[in-house]
This record gives structure tokens, sequence and C-alpha cells, in this order.
């Protein structure tokens, strides 16, 4: 039986959309391909609300952070984490022995603007990472408060993790200021995981130019280099099937309107909270609380894999908290296509079976 996920990625993908990955392939050196690598990078523009170039990559989102923070710091990285994948950034740049400082929020707590004053006004810093939405956390940074202090220091490149919130929530790239926006297919774009998409400011093509020793694969300024030559081809084969799939699916994203889209969301994930607060209690405050999923205190203590156990007879599927957070919270992802009576449906069985 396949089971409905409510997980904060990979989510269902619609019957239709996953038809499209199985078009015949092409040669990823003729027009077509660069004429299907720009359709996504123009649509793509559009729903990042940037007038910046559009990176794509065969990967997860990691490796376009990984790149990132490679490609583009020149003397050293403030790392902001409110959760495991802040952390792991933090891991990326060490590995790839860029000096770094990671500043950590405690868990269920956001990184605030004066976290980043402090650390930029030292002078010790030229490249900054901000998780947009934590999925361990479920917090939801407030990013336009950080703008306002990224704004002071023009020098400092500007990088943030949209890898579950892109295309469930509204984040103007341009008017925040964000050199490198990355995000990915498996989560609120509605795709099966594979493909990873960055914007890229013209400040972070020079701050690159300055970094001797960028890698290779995820070399950031090659891959721009690149599709300017080759016109939207990319120097290692990509996923033409990702790539017909997402093209795809962002003709339904826009034809839906985008105003619709975030607004389901936020409709779904004020239900959740709502419900969450009822039964149990939440893990973020409420102005910190992210718009495409929920993390739930596990107050009942519960156990959440036999939940899932029993979910899974009737074709659902949830998910544990993550590291740290595992068994003492639960997530429910409410994103991509999911609707708001699919997710009220799922509730309605979490309460019968525990008797809620």
């Amino acid at each position: 039986m396949h089971k409905r996920l409510f997980i904060p990625g990979p989510v269902d993908v619609r019957e239709d959309v996953l038809q499209k990955m199985a078009t015949p392939q092409i040669g990823h050196r003729t027009k077509e391909a660069s004429a299907l690598q720009r359709s996504i990078s123009d649509k793509m523009r559009k729903l990042m609300y940037t007038e910046n170039e559009i990176l794509l990559s065969t990967s997860s989102g990691s490796g376009l952070m990984e790149g990132a923070v490679r490609s583009c710091t020149r003397k050293r990285a403030a790392i902001f984490s409110v959760g495991a994948f802040g952390d792991r950034w933090y891991e990326m740049a060490k590995s790839n022995n860029v000096p770094a400082d990671i500043f950590k929020s405690e868990l269920g707590k956001p990184t605030t603007p004066e976290m980043v004053e402090e650390a930029l006004s030292t002078g010790k810093y030229d490249l900054v990472t901000i998780t947009h939405n934590e999925t361990s956390t479920a917090i939801m940074n407030p990013v336009d408060e950080i703008a306002e202090v990224m704004r002071k220091y023009p020098d400092v490149i500007f990088c943030m993790d949209t890898v579950s919130s892109m295309g469930g929530t509204k984040i103007e790239v341009d008017k925040l200021g964000v050199d490198i926006c990355i995000t990915s297919t498996q989560k609120c774009l509605g795709l099966p995981a594979g493909l990873s998409i960055c914007s890229i400011s013209n400040k972070a093509i020079e701050a690159a130019k300055e970094v001797p020793h960028r890698g290779l694969y995820f070399d950031l300024l090659q891959l721009y280099e690149y599709i300017q030559k080759k016109d939207y081809q990319y120097p290692s084969t990509p996923s033409l099937a990702h790539m017909f799939a997402l093209d795809y699916q962002l003709d339904n994203i826009m034809a839906e309107g985008l105003e619709n889209r975030f607004n389901r969301h936020l409709e779904m994930a004020k239900y959740t909270r709502a419900w969450a607060e009822k039964h149990f209690e939440m893990l973020a405050e409420e102005k910190y609380a992210s718009n495409t999923l929920t993390t739930i205190r596990n107050t009942k203590e519960i156990s959440v894999s036999d939940l899932n156990k029993e979910l899974g007879k009737r074709g659902y599927m949830i998910s544990n908290g993550y590291g740290k957070l595992k068994d003492v919270t639960f997530r429910i992802a409410h994103m991509a296509d999911t609707q708001m009576n699919d997710l009220k449906v799922l509730l309605e069985t979490i309460e019968e079976i525990l008797g809620l």
C-alpha cells in the first residue's frame, strides 16, 4: 500500500508530474536541452522574486549549500544554526577547510537580527549562512529583520537555505538582498528528490573569483560561467528527467497562482498549529512557526513509532522528531500539493488512533 506522506520531504508527487519524468530522453548538449533549462530558470526567477541568474544542480540541496560556502568565503564564514541543517552547513565548511564559526540558537528558538549584528560588527566575516526554514524544529527565521542587518554590511555574501520553504511561502530574494538562495525539488516544489536550484547574484560571482580552491562539481563560478558560454548547458550530465518534471510543475504552480499557493500553505499551517495546541504543544513560538511543517512537543509521551505503524495501516505517514528531538517531538508536514482536506483527514485519523 502506498502511504500518503506527511513528512518534511520527500513529499507525495502528483501522478501527472511523475509521468513527466518518463519523458523520452534528449541529448543534454542539444538546443532542446538548452531551451528546457532556460525555461526552468525563467520560471524559477518568478517564483523566487529575483532578477539573478539561476543555477541547477543534479544533487540534493546540500550540494549547493556546500558549493556556496566553499565557493564564496574569502576570509571567514558566520554560520547561523537553528537545528540540524544549520549544523550541517558548519560541518560542510569545516570539511572543506573553509574558516567558519557557528552561532547556534537554543532548539526551538530563531536566529535573531541581534545575533547577526553582533557577529558582523566584529568585521571578521565575509559570508553569512541563514536557514530560512529548519525542518528539524519547524522554525521559520525572521529573515525580513535579518535582511535589515545585512544591508549594513554590503560586502558580506548573504546565503540562505530555503530547501523546505521555497514554493510554500513568499520569499522575495532580491528585496531581501540574498546573494545565494538555495532550494531543492522534494519539498514544497512537489517533485522527487534529486535536483537542487539556487539564485546567485553578481556580488557572489565576483566573490567567488577571489577564492582559489572552489572544488569542481559544486564550483558555483564554473557553473555560472559555463551556462553563459554554452547557452544554459551544464559541465556535467544533468538529470533531464527531473528537469522535464520541474518545468511542467512550475507551470502548475503558476496556474495555481503564487499568492493562492502561499495562502494554502499558511491556512494548513494555522490549522495544524491549532490542532497541536489543542492536543499537545507547539515547539516554536507562533511568530517563528513554519508555514510548511509543524514540529509538535510530545507532551502525552506517545510512541510516535507505534502511531506511525497504525497510520501506515491506514495509508499515512508522519515524521518522528529529528536528532536530539527524536521522540520528544513529532513532525507533520503540510507542503507541496497537499490540500486542506487531506490534512484534516490525517489529523482526524491520528485522533481516532490515540483516542483524543
